[in-house]
């Protein structure tokens, strides 16, 4: 069955960018439960091996019954693994190598790039997430997507997000208050862009 990612991190180590309280809500309470709500969703209909990629490409042909629940906490899930695993406590602050290359031909620049998907994480209308996405030739895009959607489920596998931030309010009220905006920039210092790399370059091998 599906497992939360162990944290490379304690609670306190995002400090003072995201709070300890806010960290440890967000893993033990919203994200534990995602993901047992998507593992007692499928042993409903016994299917008890899969990968979630291959859940969100099929995932219109899953029995009706558990279709919206794994969409929603399958979704829950994936993000959340995604989330936490590019956070770290003395990250990368900036992208090398090939990924800064297409994000240079993409965006104009890293800048660029970080001004872009701010403004797509801020732009998400209520809940939702903002991404940086790869196809298998290594094209980039950012998008958003409502709730705990994303490009997976969106475009059935063809868009892989290799950096999702988190807007649910769950994600920085504690800390932010309404203040998103502040969220999200705190939130840029403690991404590891060493990790979004191994995201890129696991997808265009």
């Amino acid at each position: 069955m599906f497992k939360q990612i162990t944290l490379p991190y304690s609670y306190a180590d995002l400090e003072p960018y995201i709070d300890t309280l806010t960290m440890e809500t967000h893993y033990t309470k919203h994200h534990a439960g995602y993901t047992k709500n998507l593992n007692d969703a499928l042993l409903k209909v016994n299917i008890e091996e899969s990968s979630i990629e291959k859940i969100f490409r099929e995932i219109d042909d899953l029995p009706e019954e558990i279709r919206t629940t794994v969409r929603n906490n399958g979704g829950g899930y994936y993000n959340h693994n995604l989330y936490f695993a590019h956070l770290a406590k003395h990250p990368q602050k900036a992208p090398t190598g090939l990924l800064l290359e297409k994000i240079n031909a993409t965006f104009g620049s890293f800048t660029a790039f970080q001004e872009t998907i701010s403004k797509a994480a801020l732009g998400q209308f209520g809940s939702g997430w903002a991404w940086l996405s790869t196809n298998i030739k290594g094209d980039l895009r950012v998008s958003s997507s409502p709730n705990q959607d994303n490009p997976l489920i969106e475009t059935k596998g063809v868009w892989i997000p290799i950096l999702g931030i988190d807007v649910w309010e769950h994600a920085y009220y504690l800390k932010h208050k309404n203040l998103r905006g502040a969220y999200i920039k705190d939130l840029l210092e403690v991404i590891d862009w060493q990790v979004v790399e191994k995201n890129y370059q696991k997808v265009i091998q």
